[in-house]
């Protein structure tokens, strides 16, 4: 029997027409700054829904699986994301780490399962996104750009040697924590792991921009660098020691490293990484 071939994907939902309709209404006004931002996630959000109905995600073997596991690290708002760039770079501020859960009761069979799940982004603050780490990502390798740019030395391959260095780096990162993990007899979801590594590209950032501006004006862009990354760096850690404390359960494998010691260590990797990935060659 011939399979179906999905329908054309139609952009233009009740989400796209009211952000649509919001921008025009601002532009006439000469006011495009107050355009709602929520308007464009829930155009954004809705547009997933459409790819995901229409059968296109089906097309391609895994594809609506992984869209659907990647949704819940990009349910986002703009509330959200203010508080968690507050928590990473000022974490010693905050005093609760543990995530919301939601604990709901599943009948089958006569046996009753308590299943226990966590709250989106959006309503915690304490839970992993990868909305921040992607675009603190971008900001990072766009301002690396910047550096070599003012400095007289861009080349277009600046780009995605700065990003493959980045994504290698957390890769391996990455790959650490887990060979610790699996020592423990610990898991933590992959995903989650990728987020709580790349919340360092958010202080990556704020060193560059710092580095630039007083370079540019005062002649001091490496000073300035490392002086920011004193802090972030320390936040960084600071923070990853606080979500690997929550995260990992305290009785773990006898057999296995001590826990006290590898949340030491996992914590003291970000200043490794985030030294390692510094871009500060052509800093003023």
């Amino acid at each position: 029997q011939q399979q179906p071939h999905p329908q054309p994907m139609n952009f233009w939902t009740p989400a796209t027409a009211a952000f649509v309709s919001s921008a025009a209404n601002a532009a006439a006004s000469g006011k495009m700054g107050d355009v709602n931002s929520q308007a464009m996630m829930n155009m954004a959000e809705s547009m997933g829904k459409h790819f995901l109905e229409t059968g296109w995600a089906k097309a391609v073997p895994g594809l609506e699986r992984s869209l659907i596991a990647l949704r819940v690290y990009f349910a986002v708002d703009n509330a959200y994301v203010k508080r968690k760039m507050l928590k990473v770079l000022c974490p010693f501020m905050f005093r609760e780490w543990r995530r919301v859960e939601n604990q709901t009761v599943q009948t089958q069979d006569g046996n009753v399962n308590y299943v226990t799940s966590y709250e989106l982004p959006q309503n915690d603050e304490n839970a992993p996104d990868l909305y921040l780490p992607s675009m603190s990502l971008l900001t990072y390798v766009l301002l690396c750009a910047l550096c070599y740019g003012t400095a007289g030395k861009f080349d277009p391959e600046v780009l995605p040697a700065v990003t493959t260095k980045c994504l290698g780096t957390q890769l391996l990162e990455v790959i650490a924590i887990r060979i610790g993990l699996y020592l423990m007899e610990v898991s933590i979801p992959l995903l989650d792991l990728a987020s709580y590594t790349g919340y360092k590209y958010l202080g990556l950032s704020i060193n560059m921009l710092s580095g630039l501006t007083l370079g540019h004006f005062f002649g001091y862009g490496h000073r300035a660098y490392y002086f920011t990354f004193l802090w972030t760096a320390a936040a960084t850690s600071y923070f990853i020691l606080k979500v690997m404390a929550n995260n990992i359960p305290v009785r773990t494998s006898a057999a296995g490293p001590k826990r006290q010691v590898m949340v030491l260590g996992f914590a003291a990797s970000q200043f490794a990484t985030c030294w390692f990935v510094s871009q500060t060659k052509f800093l003023e």
